[in-house]
């Protein structure tokens, strides 16, 4: 299962998403640091979520974080998070 897939899987399961976009952007990112052959290592996360409501940015980052540690620790070198709750414009 490819990184991308399994970010897609965890984020759903944890925060029932009204939408999410996951975007491998491993390929801007040869020559820098964190870059691995085949790519799956830099992500941007679009999420909007019931779950983020009332919650500061940082805690909402600390949330994704937090369900994505084992893939954090395990070789995404780079993920972007826009996160937000329904009603508050775009993720």
């Amino acid at each position: 299962m490819q990184t991308k897939d399994v970010i897609i899987e965890k984020l759903t399961a944890a925060f029932a998403p009204e939408s999410l976009n996951v975007l491998d952007e491993s390929d801007q990112h040869k020559g820098h640091s964190g870059h691995r052959p085949g790519g799956q290592t830099h992500f941007r996360v679009y999420i909007v979520a019931n779950a983020f409501a009332g919650k500061t940015r940082i805690a909402r980052h600390r949330m994704i974080n937090e369900a994505l540690e084992a893939e954090i620790k395990g070789g995404v070198h780079a993920l972007a998070i826009h996160a937000t709750a329904p009603g508050e414009g775009s993720a």
